[in-house]
């Protein structure tokens, strides 16, 4: 990752890092449209499985490690939050509701992430940020309020729920993945929420669905691209920068959503989607961490957690993964 700082010159701190954390709302943006035109109805508990297993365990022989010591419960707790009970509740929003009113709701983990950063990362919010989630908020609620598209409530209760768990998910990978590979703590989480899952959908939804070509190719879609690469890119962004920045990152969501509806499913693009993209890009940018004294703090409180987090697994800090 140092090269390709190298490489970036003329970005400002901190640019690189929010470039590569993009990945991840984009792809998952694009997830609830290949989930709802392309993936079996009615298989939320399978959608879960086939896209997290495969994921966890591509991963898994890249990254070539296991977990260890505290990291057996961690993964498990986080595979929970991250991926499998927030796979299951994501499928089930991305079949009732449409694409960008689904990803414009999980958007909302732009001020939720921050306020849950502030106790358990001690990441108190500062001006910008918050005024950049707002400014986002803003945009968002521009693109797509005064629709006249059916609302369904349970798809809104679902993707609301999905968004709180992710929201604490997140900042816990964040306080506990000091020192460790985000490939492998990735991996950990993906097969954890697998294998959580499986019997569920074994007992509840009989064996898997049947796949044509079409769902295969959007399962490979969904497999690799909107869930390894994308969670590795997340993860490596909430290392790197405020938990809260990287949630505004995450308003390019519902950005991704309205896009794939216009260029794919002949949705209308007018002045009201375009300056609500504007908004939500402008709310991005407001956020990005500026000056290094934030960071230098930033540095010295992943230290503490390393410390922490390697006397807890009885290793010394020149033993971490790197």
């Amino acid at each position: 990752m140092e090269a390709i700082g190298s490489r970036m010159p003329a970005l400002p701190r901190g640019w690189h890092w929010l470039l590569i954390t993009a990945i991840a709302p984009v792809a998952w943006g694009s997830n609830y449209y290949v989930t709802r035109q392309f993936l079996p109805l009615d298989h939320p508990l399978w959608g879960a499985v086939l896209r997290a297993l495969p994921a966890g365990l591509l991963l898994l022989a890249v990254s070539r490690s296991r977990p260890r010591g505290s990291w057996w419960w961690k993964s498990v707790v986080l595979g929970t939050l991250n991926v499998g009970a927030f796979f299951v509740l994501v499928y089930v929003a991305s079949q009732l509701l449409p694409s960008s009113v689904a990803s414009t709701i999980m958007a909302t983990s732009a001020a939720v992430l921050m306020l849950v950063a502030w106790p358990l990362l001690r990441d108190r919010p500062t001006l910008l940020p918050l005024l950049g989630a707002l400014l986002g908020f803003v945009g968002v609620g521009t693109m797509v309020l005064g629709g006249t598209t059916a609302i369904e409530p349970a798809g809104v209760l679902a993707s609301l729920a999905a968004m709180v768990m992710s929201s604490f998910g997140f900042v816990l990978t964040k306080k506990w993945a000091v020192g460790e590979k985000t490939l492998a703590i990735t991996s950990w989480q993906l097969i954890a929420g697998g294998l959580l899952v499986l019997p569920f959908a074994l007992v509840i939804e009989g064996g898997p669905p049947v796949i044509d070509g079409t769902a295969a190719l959007a399962f490979g879609y969904v497999t690799v691209v909107a869930t390894a690469l994308a969670f590795v890119a997340w993860f490596t962004g909430l290392r790197h920068l405020p938990a809260g920045t990287v949630g505004l990152v995450g308003l390019l969501n519902p950005v991704t959503g309205v896009l794939l509806g216009t260029l794919l499913a002949a949705e209308p693009f007018g002045p009201r989607e375009a300056i609500g993209t504007a908004l939500v890009v402008g709310g991005v940018l407001l956020g990005v961490p500026r000056g290094a004294p934030g960071r230098r703090r930033s540095v010295r409180e992943d230290r503490r957690r390393e410390r922490r987090s390697h006397a807890a697994d009885g290793r010394r800090p020149e033993d971490r993964a790197v």
